[in-house]
C-alpha cells in the first residue's frame, strides 16, 4: 500500500482562511495567529507537504493556483467531514425532532444538500418538512425554523441571500409574438405576482394569468411546456427554461430576501445546529 504523508488539518485551516480572506494578514487574524506563523505553515505546506506551488504572490495580492485551487476544494470537505466526525461521536446527545417549514420554492433547489449534510452529522434526528407559502407559514406557531421570502425593506429574522426575480421561458417561447403575455405565476397571495403585473402594467405590455398553481413544480411544467412565461428567483432556474429579459422587451424585476425565523419557545440544541447547516447551506449554493 503506498504511503503519503498526512497532512495537518491546522494548514488546511489556514489555507482556506487564507482564500476565502484573500490574504495572510486577514487570514491571521481569522485563525489567530501571527502572519509569520501563517506563512510558515503555507511554506511547510508547499514544500514539504504537497510540493506544489499554492499561492501566486502579487505584492500584497494572494491568488490560488491552479493546484491551489484543487487543493481548496479538497480541504473544505475534509475540514467539514472532521467537524461531522466529531458533532457525531462526542454529541450522542444530539437526538429529537425538528419541524421546518419552506415554501415549495426551495425544496428542490436547497434542501437536499443541507439535510443530507444534517443527516450524516446528525443521524438520529428526524426532519419534518412542511411546504406552504410564505404567507401562510409566518401565521404558524408550531414550527421550530421557518424560510420565507420577503420583500426588500421588509426582512424580519435571519438574513439567508438576496437575489433577483427574473422572467423564465421554454427555448421556444418569444414573448414579442404573445399579446395579451401569458403568465403563469403563484396564487394570488404571492407578492412576486404584483411585482410582475406591476411591472408589465408599468410598460404598457397586455398580459393574462393564464395560469395559476402553490406548487412551483406546476408553474414550471407550464413554463417549460412553452405555454406561458413565468417569474421566479434566479436561483431556481431548471435546465429546460432560459432566463428572458429587457432584450426581448420585458421588465426587469426587483430583488427578494429570502429569511430564516426561529421559533423561542421552540429552540433547543438540535434545532440550532439545523439553523446552522440552513444558513451555510442557502450562503453556498
Amino acid at each position: 500500500m503506498s504511503s503519503f504523508p498526512s497532512i495537518d488539518s491546522e494548514l488546511l485551516r489556514t489555507f482556506v482562511a487564507i482564500a476565502d480572506h484573500g490574504g495572510f494578514t486577514r487570514a491571521a487574524e481569522v485563525v489567530n495567529r501571527t502572519q509569520s506563523a501563517v506563512s510558515m505553515q503555507m511554506k511547510r505546506l508547499e514544500d514539504d507537504v504537497l510540493e506544489r506551488t499554492l499561492f501566486e504572490r502579487d505584492g500584497r495580492q494572494v491568488r490560488l493556483t491552479p493546484e491551489g485551487q484543487v487543493l481548496l476544494g479538497y480541504a473544505r470537505r475534509i475540514l467539514r467531514l472532521q467537524g461531522e466526525v466529531f458533532n457525531t461521536l462526542r454529541q450522542p446527545h444530539m437526538v429529537g425532532a425538528v419541524r421546518i417549514g419552506t415554501p415549495d420554492d426551495y425544496v428542490m433547489r436547497f434542501l437536499p444538500d443541507i439535510l443530507s449534510r444534517f443527516a450524516q452529522a446528525y443521524p438520529l434526528v428526524q426532519v419534518e418538512v412542511h411546504c406552504e407559502s410564505s404567507s401562510q407559514l409566518l401565521t404558524r406557531k408550531d414550527l421550530d425554523l421557518t424560510i420565507v421570502t420577503r420583500e426588500p425593506g421588509t426582512e424580519i429574522g435571519q438574513l439567508l441571500r438576496q437575489e433577483p426575480f427574473v422572467w423564465m421561458a421554454a427555448e421556444s417561447f418569444c414573448p414579442q409574438e404573445q399579446r395579451p403575455l401569458p403568465l403563469a405565476m403563484f396564487n394570488t397571495s404571492c407578492f412576486c405576482r404584483a411585482w410582475a403585473c406591476n411591472a408589465l402594467e408599468a410598460m404598457e405590455i397586455d398580459y393574462r394569468i393564464a395560469y395559476s398553481s402553490p406548487s412551483l413544480s406546476a408553474l414550471f411544467a407550464v413554463a417549460s411546456a412553452g405555454l406561458a412565461v413565468t417569474a421566479q428567483l434566479r436561483s431556481l432556474l431548471t435546465g429546460n427554461l432560459r432566463i428572458i429579459g429587457e432584450e426581448e422587451g420585458l421588465p426587469a424585476l426587483p430583488s427578494a430576501s429570502i429569511v430564516l425565523l426561529r421559533n423561542p419557545p421552540r429552540q433547543s440544541p438540535v434545532t440550532d445546529k439545523l439553523a446552522d447547516y440552513i444558513v451555510e447551506g442557502f450562503a453556498a449554493a
